[in-house]
């Protein structure tokens, strides 16, 4: 675990290759030493139709999902790193962000688990 779950524009993935998007994504997530490398997951979704408002912004946003345990600090470092590399490498699009969310170890459960 972490899922790192990219929406982004198709403009977005024309000026970059969505492996080298996913790799700056991985990377910082590793850089932060909360996750093991090996569990950390980033997937694209690369979008064509949408509204960001009453317009056609290009837009880059992150869903992560992480097992809960990390502080706020931690999770408030990870965003800030996530979103400085992509506006570094990105710096033409004008919406880029993350949300985290906490999963419970109480209720998640995945296939090795049952």
């Amino acid at each position: 675990m972490p899922h790192f779950v990219l929406d982004c524009t198709n403009t977005v993935i024309k000026s970059k290759s969505q492996e080298s998007i996913m790799q700056l994504v991985y990377d910082t997530a590793k850089s932060t030493g909360l996750f093991d490398p090996n569990d950390i997951k980033v997937r694209i979704n690369p979008f064509e139709h949408y509204m960001v408002g009453n317009a056609k912004d290009d837009f880059i946003h992150i869903f992560a999902n992480i097992m809960e345990g990390r502080s706020t600090e931690q999770k408030a470092d990870l965003s800030r790193r996530i979103v400085s590399e992509l506006k570094a490498s990105f710096p033409e699009v004008p919406i880029i962000s993350i949300n985290i969310r906490d999963f419970e170890k109480a209720t998640y459960c995945n296939k090795t688990m049952v």
